[in-house]
């Protein structure tokens, strides 16, 4: 069997790797030139970890990233609304990584060109065009200068081509733009002094707006890291996106300016770890409407292109690892591609779809706001307010629809 993949992201990357080590053949193609280290922070999630594991990279992971040691949630005046420890500490066999999202890509990167050689993956080539039969599935490219760079056939076509992935739009051509929910992710990362324990994550803030805080990766000394920072706040009404999705767009730092006092967090100066920053990016927070299907015959969907959500609950891209598994798996139990992705379809789908909800009400990071709706001042005692039973049933229920509790990720591994 042979796979052609479509966009060299964390999903596609991760997919050419589940799939090598099953013995399927892997040709993967992307349209940027090269393939870099673009993006700032994210957290990877135990569950994706532990398939990342399985393929070998723990210890390079364990190189370039932060083992996160605990989650804070507070309201935008410091005080503590939730607290827990993540990761090992919190009972798992593997962590939960703060890590540069271009680095976590890198280390998927090197371990495709180790072992798939760097023939699988060709680059400068955009999609334009695929077409199937029952034989098999051609897709078609071409270069950044709009001449043809070629096609490559295969048995399945797996696109992994992010939110606005080309796949997509010729499967569903009257989709539309991604939906824009009127706010701004900013963020970006600097060298800053430690805080906490130096593996500690901070989400703070109200319904306005959110400040979240951690390290990820080792600074220019023993006592400093590498530390990202974002804020997510409402500029618009609800509509079509101002400027187009793009992980690499410099941000308006006169956008930014308001919100900065908002904030007060007894851990860490966050308006000069702001103003520290040098480069500051910015993403709309679009999402799109869960598909009725991802798969039609030989070709599906993967990743952003198949469930763009907003980047709450540290999910993105643990999705689309999770994703990569289920789909390789499939791929060697069916006895035909198109029953392969129809399965896959079925076990990921409706996951998926839950979470992109789940995401636009808040996900996790919506005990926060519930807090905040019963004390908009602040408080003298959390229990008093929203009682811990409460306050575990939004955090955990998130972590259980999401399939990271504890047990949910030891069945998996």
């Amino acid at each position: 069997m042979k796979a052609i993949i479509v966009g060299g992201g964390i999903g596609g990357l991760t997919t050419a790797l589940m799939l090598h080590a099953r013995g399927i053949a892997v040709e993967l193609y992307e349209q940027a030139d090269a393939i870099r280290e673009l993006g700032v922070g994210i957290n990877t999630l135990p569950h994706a970890i532990s398939e990342l594991a399985e393929l070998g990279l723990l210890d390079d992971l364990d190189r370039v990233a932060i083992r996160t040691h605990e989650l804070i949630y507070a309201n935008c005046l410091g005080q503590e609304v939730w607290r827990e420890l993540r990761g090992t500490a919190a009972g798992f066999r593997v962590p939960q990584f703060s890590i540069h999202r271009g680095r976590l890509q890198s280390v998927i990167h090197a371990a495709v060109v180790d072992r798939l050689g760097p023939a699988a993956i060709r680059t400068g080539c955009r999609l334009t065009a695929f077409e199937q039969e029952e034989a098999g599935v051609t897709a078609r490219f071409v270069d950044r200068d709009n001449r043809n760079a070629g096609s490559g056939r295969g048995d399945v076509l797996i696109a992994a081509d992010g939110i606005h992935s080309a796949v997509r739009s010729q499967l569903f051509p009257d989709e539309g733009p991604p939906a824009w929910n009127g706010r701004v992710l900013w963020r970006g990362a600097t060298d800053w002094p430690a805080f906490l324990d130096s593996r500690s994550m901070i989400v703070a803030g109200g319904m306005s707006a959110k400040l979240v805080i951690y390290p990820i990766a080792d600074g220019s000394a023993p006592h400093r890291k590498l530390t990202n920072w974002a804020i997510v706040a409402a500029i618009g009404a609800a509509g079509p996106p101002p400027r187009r999705e793009d992980w690499s767009r410099r941000a308006r730092r006169d956008e930014i300016a308001p919100f900065l006092d908002r904030f007060a967090i007894p851990y860490v100066d966050a308006r000069a770890l702001i103003e520290a920053t040098a480069d500051v990016w910015e993403y709309p927070m679009c999402d799109r409407d869960p598909l009725p299907r991802w798969s039609h015959g030989r070709v599906t969907l993967l990743g952003d292109a198949a469930h763009p959500m907003y980047p709450v609950g540290s999910n993105g891209a643990s999705q689309a690892i999770l994703d990569a598994r289920c789909l390789a798996d499939a791929l060697v139990a069916a006895g035909h591609p198109a029953q392969a992705l129809a399965a896959y379809e079925a076990e990921r789908l409706p996951l998926t779809a839950a979470i992109v909800h789940a995401n636009r009400s808040g996900g996790p990071e919506r005990v926060i706001d519930a807090v905040e709706e019963l004390a908009p001042d602040g408080f003298g005692d959390v229990e008093a307010v929203l009682p811990y039973a409460e306050r575990e049933a939004i955090v955990r229920g998130y972590a259980r629809r999401a399939g990271f509790t504890p047990d949910q990720v030891g069945r998996a591994a």
